[in-house]
């Protein structure tokens, strides 16, 4: 069992005997976005305390603002739950499922004196407020009586006043040092459609007074929230301690996540998609659980990477590169191996049998023997890439260049006699030949050569489009300061590869499937890809290249 103070509190409140050794969490997200790489780290959380305790754990949806929330986010949070491994059984909650259960605790404490109808407006109540140095000051409403507080929240039910006319607020201390604890909004007037009720209500509870009842009436023993919420603790202990509720939940707050090159604000993820500088919420370079599962990452790695940043109080930043690392030792074990040539050049072996072709054996992943072999036709004319052959090549490029042997993986050893160009002067071709002893790749006469090099046999090959992902921000901390995020997006973070040649094996794999292309990097099968035109999106390089790419 993994270790850290959240669960070390865990571990004591059983000691004790608390909530009778009953461990029950939830992961509550609100329906109005899809989910991102720090919702991960809390289901991981949520789940997993529970997995580790033989307690329960519940999804529940605070779907308590109907203007921006859909069934579509409901329906790709539960998928992106799911893919991470984690199961609710029957434990599907919502808080709209409590709408008259929280109508009748508003309604308790206007009868304990403890809410009151103001009919502030917005402005006018941010102006009595106060400030952290000034004291808030109580509004002329805040001594309203009991039957008429009782009345007007009837009367806001039923839609007799405009949006913004009333709120019900708790009565608390507007002198609290604490600016949550100074009179809360607890519902606010709001006509708008909601995904589940429909038009049946017209007042929505705050997040702030739904979030602890839920809790509550659904016996949560340990309510973890990102430490944003510390401030907000005291006055979901007030609201717990002054209702009749079925359970006593404890609050506890850890540090979200934060990772370089990265924004994880639900606002301006939303303002990605809507402003189109992605291709929506599942586009690969964006850090939604749907976007990493499209860009290959697979729910063990995200496990793995949750699990090494630990659960902490205080916030810190996570490099990119530790993500990344996590990726490439999942796939590493678990993706097979194939051939796959980006920008090719073509290469005719000169002394190569025509209209011949052979198969050659190779391995699928040299980390599972399990993976076995597979056949890869080998013929007289081959692409390899362009980036692999210099005309005259400085000296510590050990590739294909006039006059040198070279490697082809699990093939021959190949010579280049002769390069051939357009009348623009590009090369077009290189005409080599090959040492027939030598197949498999090795020379009996044991000669050395210092380069291996991938290829892919032109008449079995397969036309691919390649996308080639990077980070979608150049700046390690978009948005600080004075910046704007949108202006340190990273102008090469796609890279588009209309024509790139794939060995034939490559051809039928499904949707999300994913490989490594040798030399390369590890690649995933798109949605968009078809078996006469495969789409791969690469999911990561075999190595970190960011820094010297940018230097």
């Amino acid at each position: 069992m993994a270790s850290d103070f959240i669960r070390d509190i865990v571990t004591a409140d059983n000691a004790s005997g608390k909530h009778g050794g009953r461990v029950a969490t939830r992961f509550p997200p609100e329906p109005n976005g899809y989910l991102h790489i720090g919702h991960a780290k809390s289901i991981c959380l949520n789940f997993g305390i529970a997995n580790d305790f033989g307690g329960t754990c519940n999804l529940r949806f605070d779907d308590t603002n109907p203007v921006t929330e859909d069934t579509e986010y409901v329906r790709s949070i539960q998928q992106d739950v799911q893919w991470l491994g984690f199961t609710w059984d029957d434990r599907l909650f919502y808080a709209s499922d409590y709408f008259e259960r929280l109508y009748a605790c508003a309604t308790q404490l206007i009868e304990k004196g403890l809410a009151y109808v103001d009919s502030l407006s917005a402005d006018q109540m941010r102006e009595h407020r106060g400030t952290f140095a000034i004291p808030g000051t109580d509004s002329p409403h805040r001594d309203r009586s009991v039957a008429e507080n009782l009345d007007l929240f009837a009367r806001m039910r039923v839609g007799e006043f405009a949006d913004g006319a009333h709120t019900l607020r708790a009565k608390i201390d507007m002198a609290s040092p604490n600016l949550n604890m100074r009179d809360p909004a607890l519902y606010r007037i709001r006509r708008a459609h909601h995904h589940r009720t429909g038009d049946a209500w017209c007042i929505y509870p705050m997040y702030d007074f739904a979030h602890p009842l839920s809790d509550a009436f659904e016996r949560i023993t340990h309510s973890i929230c990102t430490l944003e919420f510390e401030a907000h603790r005291p006055l979901y202990d007030w609201l717990i301690s002054h209702l009749d509720l079925p359970g006593t939940p404890q609050q506890i707050e850890f540090a979200r996540l934060n990772i370089t090159y990265t924004v994880l604000s639900k606002r301006k993820l939303l303002q990605l998609v809507n402003e189109k500088h992605v291709n929506g919420w599942d586009d690969p370079r964006m850090p939604t659980l749907s976007g990493l599962r499209r860009r290959g990452v697979t729910a063990q790695a995200l496990r793995r990477f949750c699990e090494e940043i630990g659960v902490v109080k205080r916030e810190t930043v996570i490099e990119a590169g530790l993500l990344e690392f996590c990726v490439r030792e999942d796939l590493n074990k678990t993706a097979p191996r194939a051939m796959a040539v980006l920008r090719p050049l073509k290469i005719v072996l000169d002394n190569y049998p025509a209209d011949t072709s052979e198969d050659m054996n190779v391995v699928n992943n040299p980390e599972d023997e399990s993976a076995g072999t597979r056949k890869v036709p080998f013929g007289r004319e081959l692409y390899i890439e362009r980036d692999d052959f210099m005309e005259d090549p400085p000296k510590k490029f050990f590739r294909l260049a006039p006059g040198r042997e070279v490697r082809l993986r699990n093939a021959y050893l190949i010579t280049c006699h002769e390069v051939i160009k357009n009348a623009d002067g590009e090369i077009t071709e290189l005409r080599c030949t090959y040492d027939p002893a030598t197949r498999g790749g090795d020379a009996p006469d044991g000669r050395k050569v210092k380069a291996t090099l991938h290829w892919v046999s032109a008449a079995h090959a397969v036309t691919s489009e390649v996308r080639l992902y990077d980070r979608l921000f150049s700046a390690e901390f978009p948005g600080t300061g004075d910046s704007d995020f949108l202006t340190q997006i990273n102008p090469h973070s796609l890279e588009r590869v209309p024509n790139a040649q794939l060995e034939p094996s490559l051809a039928t794999h499904p949707s999300g499937t994913r490989v490594q292309f040798e030399r390369l990097g590890y690649f995933c099968v798109d949605p968009d890809s078809t078996p006469a035109r495969p789409v791969f999106n690469r999911t990561v390089t075999l190595k970190d290249s960011w820094t010297k790419a940018k230097d």
